[in-house]
């Protein structure tokens, strides 16, 4: 989909993530906020209230409980609407266990209180309810589109959850300079231009602007960096910019070259093509061969981006295609997208869902949650029809603000566009499968050559990171049966102001001591911590790793004892002489240390976790030591406070731009005056005025 933001007074309306709140406020996706006194919630009774227990547990009390959950769905019923809306099933925690929409809520909560014909699935959730909340909506439309707000805010266990939900990059022309720039973009399309997307993944979009430059030789540069320059940069002299910022190109000339780039991005391909190789045979018969080269090598880096983009369509302009897969009590929806006949890249998703649940239902939930904060294009492909289809093109049009179809091809090249998404989403879960096999495998080897009490669902691994104790920092990594849980990667600034520079056993001390006091506070005041709501993995760890010998693992285990810390498995892992990979000696308390054959399989998945937190932790400290270095070239400009200090960097990004700024481009800073701007200006030039 291509998006045109050149008038800068009249940016696309975008909607935002909202952090997950505590309460949360119910909203539709068009960012209304839903009248609170629309939420009717059923009279507590204490003797209808299931006793404090997990959800385990409560889940296979048997008829007992399932009784007491129906008793509290028929509560609810008495006071639910007739009219269209949202409901909400709590446990005794108050935790949401599902989020629902009808036409008819009261309809929809009464059938959930018949005594029978209710599917396993169903009745555990009921077995667990003890409280049902109620918001109405205006239509069903409203109430599908709210339903998906809800789910992807609270992440209800019963419902079928979309786990990766980052946001689609896209390709910005840029509207508001003389020689616009090519840039990768995400998040709120505000800045004037021409938004090309989405593309699958942020590789997609940096291989295509490569080539885009090669064919087009557009500028990527910053605008501070555009003006600062008095002599073209290397991408000039390696054919992937025209200089326009010191005149090798005139204005006219580089504006072509931007119309041809858009025109390009536009699906108007063959026509590009067709100007360059007339261009291309122009100068061949005017014997001017060098230009005939340049325009041959534009035609080949136009070709090199066709060729990348694999199947692309005839008949269909633009189209994003879902196909689902189930196998192994995995689900796996394969997602393509098509704008202006080119086909943009393609993504596997795996959501969460019950493995009892069908194809059909787990498709029409992951669509409605997939597009709330999506634009949707003019047409979706699917492999299976769904329940609500034409709920759902109805709500997406409400949405979008122009008509969205939702069809499940039955003949021609849009069957064959849904065709290749199901190979690939069967090729893609079988991948999934073989490594969630081999994890497993690990998993049972890990804890035999470890000798630990039970196989470990969570690993925690940790490491530290400074220099000479300045920037240090701390870092947790999650491992668990599906390999590397990034999502729940932590960090932690080291805060004890008494530690000896390079203590590393003292801010081992302290990460574990922050980490685990939390997990004991939460789990005293019955809540979830923090971002950790996948019930698929345990919020305690059964295997913690530290990076180290003898030394952290006993500091680790000065913390484990103060906070009666037993039920968790603890090991140190140290390098091999002249740190040496597959020499590593494995510490562990009150017992003899080990060292693993070098070609153990379980001895390169220890050096795996370790490397990656390694990787993490290292990534951290650098970005905490680059910002304290972007703050101290600004510290000693008389008069630039703190404010004004993060509004220069959030304006140019790095102190190199904002050396390389001119005062009238300091002078466009938010909070910047044209007195503070010559001050910053001549700080960093002395002697220029």
């Amino acid at each position: 989909m291509i998006h045109d933001t050149s008038d800068p007074a009249q940016p696309p309306d975008q909607p935002a993530s909202t952090p997950l709140p505590q309460e949360p406020s119910p909203r539709n996706l068009r960012g209304q906020d839903v009248d609170p006194a629309s939420i009717a919630v059923a009279e507590d009774d204490e003797e209808a209230r299931l006793p404090e227990q997990d959800d385990e547990s409560a889940e296979f009390a048997g008829e007992a409980t399932l009784a007491i959950g129906r008793a509290a769905i028929e509560r609810a019923v008495k006071l639910a609407p007739t009219s269209p809306g949202v409901y909400r099933m709590l446990n005794a925690a108050n935790d949401v266990l599902y989020v629902g929409k009808a036409k008819s809520v009261k309809k929809r909560l009464a059938s959930y209180a018949r005594p029978t014909g209710q599917v396993a699935r169903i009745a555990r959730m009921i077995a667990a309810t003890v409280n049902v909340e109620m918001v109405s909506t205006a239509t069903e439309t409203e109430a599908l589109l709210l339903e998906a707000n809800l789910i992807k805010q609270l992440r209800p266990r019963f419902n079928v959850q979309l786990r990766d939900d980052k946001s689609f990059p896209y390709i910005l022309i840029t509207g508001d300079h003389w020689a616009p720039q090519i840039v990768k973009h995400r998040g709120a399309q505000t800045r004037p231009g021409r938004y090309f997307g989405p593309f699958a993944s942020a590789g997609a979009v940096g291989r295509t602007i490569t080539a885009l430059q090669r064919a087009f030789l557009v500028r990527s540069c910053t605008d501070s960096f555009f003006e600062s320059r008095t002599r073209p940069c290397l991408l000039y002299q390696i054919k992937r910019c025209s200089g326009p910022c010191t005149g090798e190109i005139d204005f006219p000339g580089y504006t072509e070259l931007v119309r041809e780039a858009n025109e390009f991005l536009s699906g108007r391909s063959r026509l590009v093509k067709q100007e360059l190789a007339g261009e291309m045979e122009k100068a061949s018969h005017e014997l001017e061969f060098e230009t005939a080269a340049l325009y041959r090598d534009r035609l080949a880096a136009l070709s090199a981006i066709q060729s990348q983009q694999g199947i692309n369509p005839r008949t269909v302009e633009e189209a994003d295609v879902f196909a689902i897969h189930q196998e192994g009590g995995y689900s796996c929806v394969e997602v393509f997208f098509f704008r202006t006949g080119q086909n943009w890249g393609n993504r596997a998703y795996f959501p969460r869902a019950d493995k009892a649940m069908p194809p059909e239902e787990v498709l029409g939930s992951f669509l409605a949650q997939f597009y709330d904060d999506k634009p949707p294009p003019k047409l979706i492909l699917l492999s299976h029809r769904i329940e609500d289809q034409q709920l759902l093109s109805d709500a997406l049009c409400v949405k979008a603000g122009y008509k969205v179809e939702v069809s499940t091809p039955q003949r021609g090249e849009k069957k064959e566009l849904v065709a290749h998404a199901l190979t690939n989403a069967r090729e893609a879960l079988g991948r999934k499968l073989a490594d969630t096999a081999t994890q497993t495998r690990l998993l049972q080897g890990l804890s035999t050559a470890l000798g630990l009490p039970r196989v470990p669902k969570r690993i925690e691994v940790y490491d530290n990171s400074h220099i000479q104790g300045t920037n240090a920092v701390g870092a947790m990594i999650v491992a668990g049966p599906e390999g590397f849980l990034k999502n729940q990667y932590r960090k932690f600034n080291i805060k004890s102001e008494g530690l000896a520079p390079g203590d590393d056993y003292g801010m081992m001390r302290e990460v574990l001591e922050r980490r685990f006091k939390r997990l004991i506070n939460a789990a005293s005041d019955g809540k979830k911590p923090d971002k950790e709501s996948d019930d698929a993995v345990p919020q305690w760890p059964d295997l913690v790793i530290i990076d180290g010998g003898q030394g952290q693992l006993n500091a680790a285990r000065e913390i484990f004892t103060a906070l009666n810390l037993t039920d968790v498995s603890l090991i140190a892992v140290a390098k091999g002489p002249d740190r040496d990979a597959g020499r590593e000696t494995l510490f562990m308390p009150d017992r003899p240390s080990i060292k693993l054959e070098p070609r153990d399989p379980v001895l390169y998945f220890i050096q795996r976790l370790r490397d990656e937190a390694h990787r993490f932790v290292i990534g951290s400290h650098r970005k905490l030591r680059k910002k304290d270095i972007r703050e101290a070239g600004l510290q000693e400009i008389p008069g630039i406070g703190p404010s004004r200090k993060r509004a220069l960097l959030h304006h140019f990004g790095t102190l190199k731009e904002i050396e390389r700024a001119s005062v009238a481009d300091l002078g466009k800073v938010p909070g910047v005056s044209a007195e503070s701007a010559r001050k910053i200006f001549d700080f960093f030039h002395p002697g220029s005025g």
